[in-house]
């Protein structure tokens, strides 16, 4: 029996809840381990990018015009995979967009030069931005068939990922070039890829009846429009882990004085806290609700990084920056979801679209505030936007709830 029969007709303790449970657990389970993966990859990726720019003879100029094929690449996938899914399906979308970013991750230490480089980038790009549209759509429907928000810990995944790509990147880095690094890299990304996809690719993406995008329907202009609010929240998040990710250190170092080791633990509290907020994300939600996860997040965010950006002390910056991961945690896997749920595959590339070019804006829009009046008050910037994050999440509550009338409760929704 299709998944879809068996999520509809399940009653608790009923059988059709004791036949759907296992292909749920075991779809949950493959999924989670696409977003860790991809997290792993990826950050295996950045801590070679000293390596290759060694080997390439790239200025720094020309380094950061390759490293654009990246996010051109992922831009202009994430827009496309939307339609991909609909067509093919979720699941497929995510195996095979897995199988291309582990192939297209050993491509970069076989270039020579700046543009060759930047063409390869565009294809891992490209397949980077398409399986976490594909993923996250994956993701949004077995959240609506499980109705319990577990988002978060997919996107938990994601950062433990990273942050396991990130440490073995570091240990291996004096021992191994980055040739037989993100060779290795491929091939651990080919051989997870193919045991978690088996299991994708063996059940259809599950359908709830509260997803009414799945039945076919031409979204309206309100639908749009709240698409289009809850890629803005995830814009205004993503700006501030981009803006953490390239100028939360300098700001230790420069403005207060801080050892060169001590600064780069900001990013890592950060990023800490942005793992344990998200591991704890779906209790959360649970409680508070999407609406008030969104807003408390959101303001959680702009406090932490008001004291992260204006305090007279590297300790209390450093616990500002703690308090950011923390806020910032949920709100983008949040935003995600309810776009997904409004709009399916469409909805999730739109949302995912606006994020990324939330976190590609951030970086180069501190630098030229800074340039303007100071490091500090550029990185207030960030808490502004968390601040806004949290007044659209308030303002589309009431916007959203109609939709949600008579289904799951707000908290159950993805």
């Amino acid at each position: 029996m299709p998944l879809l029969n068996k999520v509809r007709t399940a009653a608790p303790g009923g059988p059709g809840e004791n036949s759907a449970a296992p292909s749920l657990f075991r779809l949950r389970s493959a999924l989670t381990v696409f977003f860790a993966l991809d997290g792993f990859l990826f950050a295996g990726w950045v801590v070679r990018i000293p390596a290759i720019k060694q080997q390439t003879g790239a200025s720094a100029g020309e380094l950061g015009l390759a490293l654009l094929g990246v996010s051109a690449g992922a831009v202009v996938t994430m827009v496309l995979t939307g339609r991909l899914c609909r067509r093919f399906g979720s699941h497929p979308v995510t195996v095979a967009c897995g199988a291309l970013m582990a192939l297209t991750l050993a491509l970069p230490p076989l270039t020579h030069s700046a543009l060759a480089l930047g063409l390869v980038l565009l294809v891992f790009g490209a397949a980077y931005g398409g399986i976490n549209v594909a993923m996250n759509s994956a993701a949004v429907d077995l959240v609506a068939a499980l109705r319990r928000p577990v988002m978060p810990s997919f996107h938990a995944a994601f950062s433990l990922g990273g942050m396991v790509g990130a440490g073995v990147g570091a240990l291996v880095a004096s021992g191994l070039s980055p040739t037989a690094h993100l060779l290795a890299l491929t091939g651990v990304g080919l051989v997870v890829t193919a045991s978690a996809g088996r299991e994708l690719l063996r059940h259809p993406a599950p359908v709830h009846a509260s997803t009414p995008h799945t039945q076919g329907r031409r979204l309206d202009g309100r639908a749009r429009r709240l698409v289009l609010l809850f890629g803005v929240i995830a814009l205004c998040t993503a700006y501030g882990e981009g803006a953490m990710a390239d100028w939360g250190a300098l700001h230790l170092e420069q403005d207060l004085a801080a050892a060169p080791g001590v600064a780069a633990v900001g990013y890592s509290l950060f990023a800490l806290a942005m793992t344990a907020g998200r591991l704890s994300g779906t209790a959360l939600l649970e409680r508070l609700g999407q609406t008030r996860t969104l807003v408390t997040g959101g303001l959680t965010a702009c406090a932490g990084m008001l004291l992260g950006a204006l305090a007279p002390t590297v300790w209390l910056a450093l616990a500002g920056f703690a308090v950011m991961g923390l806020g910032l945690a949920n709100i983008f896997p949040v935003a995600v979801a309810r776009a997904g749920a409004l709009a399916g595959p469409g909805g999730v590339a739109a949302a995912s679209t606006l994020g990324y070019g939330g976190m590609l804006l951030g970086p180069p829009a501190i630098g030229l505030l800074a340039e303007w009046s100071s490091l500090p008050l550029a990185l207030t910037t960030v808490a502004v936007l968390a601040a806004g994050a949290a007044l659209i999440g308030w303002t589309a509550r009431h916007a959203s709830a109609p939709q949600n009338r008579g289904r799951v409760t707000e908290s159950q929704l993805p």
